[in-house]
């Protein structure tokens, strides 16, 4: 492992900054132990940011410290990133970046027009597209399920809940790959900035004009339900239903992909559990929930310290940036018995893959649903599914953990 700049060979130190390292990101549970064992607060100078991995600190952080962490344009400005302020100017209106009482007005509002009726009634629908997508790749031996399934499914479906065409669901993959890779990453990239600037202006025209065309040609998708969702007189202005519509198109689709892509990988490196999901069909609901847990599709997020914020017994300076890390929570042996395995049928489940509070995941009754659509599809098409790989890529993305491909064996 190459050593941050400054530090003397031979003594890297307990940093998150070893996910830069693609053997460390390929399995960051050791790194994540390391640090609920020996710092659990842990201060990291190469992030500038307060690390916490224990279950409860991390509940304290995602239900107490800010989310409002977003530098506003003018912000950006001062700091000499005003090419970067289109980007901003999106994400301060986005609620997954808003604290009381912004936060709790948007998730309102977009609540009306994401209720679970509107979730349960696309069910059928949803196993209809899995199982065109799975089926045809029935007869071709070997196929890659990012590809095939993992990637379109959550693409086609957000296009529809959106209510745009679903013609459009690998340009909207497109956009939400380039957002989440700022989303899940620690630094500033320059070199990322521009193609992430380039997707966002792009988006915000394509959402804009899809909310002007609700007027004339409305659709029952999630775009005329915010346009048009009212509570006592209240309603979302243009700008922050387009900002909405992009942060939750990012979030169903990342969500989602990388819980099919990282939960069948765990079942295909540990067959045994793949043959009890298969043999025992209503272990379905509990396994999705512990491959949730297992390989969280979101393994950390930052938050602000509030005035007199204290995690475990240290003082932390108000506005103090804190990353809170779910993926070692989620793995914390204080809150869940042999952590490090995989139990299908585990009891008392309650991680933090969605988040946690007023910031919950309100898409994770779809991202589950999706999920175990897309097992229960795997499994009734093929009797056999195998790894044809054993080598892994995975995304260069810190926080958003997820495979590049992933090829099987089926038949």
């Amino acid at each position: 492992m190459t050593d941050p700049p400054g530090l003397k060979e031979g003594s890297p130190p307990l940093s998150l900054y070893h996910l830069l390292d693609p053997d460390v990101l390929a399995d960051p549970y050791p790194l994540y132990r390391q640090l609920r064992d020996e710092d659990p607060v842990h201060w990291d100078p190469y992030l500038h940011a307060w690390v916490v991995t224990r279950y409860p600190d991390v509940v304290t952080v995602l239900h107490r410290y800010r989310a409002a962490r977003t530098p506003t344009p003018e912000r950006l400005v001062e700091l000499g990133m005003g090419e970067i302020t289109p980007i901003a100017a999106v994400m301060v209106r986005q609620m997954l970046f808003l604290d009381q009482p912004q936060h709790g007005r948007v998730r309102r509002l977009a609540s009306v027009a994401f209720t679970p009726r509107r979730i349960a009634v696309l069910r059928q629908h949803i196993r209809q597209i899995a199982e065109k997508l799975v089926d045809d790749q029935v007869g071709a031996g070997r196929f890659d399920v990012m590809d095939a399934l993992a990637n379109p499914l959550p693409a086609i479906v957000t296009a529809e809940m959106l209510g745009v065409p679903t013609s459009d669901h690998e340009l909207l993959k497109g956009w939400s790959q380039d957002f989440a890779e700022m989303l899940g990453n620690f630094q500033h990239n320059p070199g990322r900035a521009k193609k992430v600037l380039q997707s966002v202006e792009e988006m915000v025209t394509y959402f804009h004009a899809a909310v002007l065309r609700e007027d004339s040609h409305p659709t029952e998708g999630l775009i005329n339900a915010l346009t048009t969702a009212e509570v006592a007189g209240d309603r979302l202005n243009i700008e922050e239903v387009v900002a909405n519509v992009i942060v939750t198109m990012v979030g169903g689709q990342e969500t989602t992909t990388n819980l099919i892509g990282n939960g069948l990988l765990a079942l295909l490196r540990q067959p045994d559990q793949l043959d009890r999901l298969r043999s025992d069909p209503t272990l379905m609901e509990s396994g999705v929930e512990e491959l949730l847990r297992y390989e969280s599709p979101s393994q950390h997020t930052a938050r602000l310290a509030p005035v007199g914020a204290v995690l475990g017994g240290i003082d932390i300076a108000e506005g103090a940036a804190v990353i809170a890390v779910m993926g070692a929570a989620n793995r914390d042996p204080e809150r869940f018995h042999e952590p490090d395995r995989l139990d299908l049928s585990r009891q008392d489940n309650r991680h933090l893959a969605f988040g946690w509070s007023a910031h919950f995941c309100f898409g994770a009754p779809l991202a589950r649903m999706e999920g175990q659509i897309a097992f229960e599809t795997l499994l009734d098409r093929f009797s056999h599914l195998a790894l044809a790989e054993e080598t892994i890529q995975w995304r260069p993305n810190l926080g958003l953990r997820g495979v590049t491909e992933l090829l099987v064996n089926a038949s």
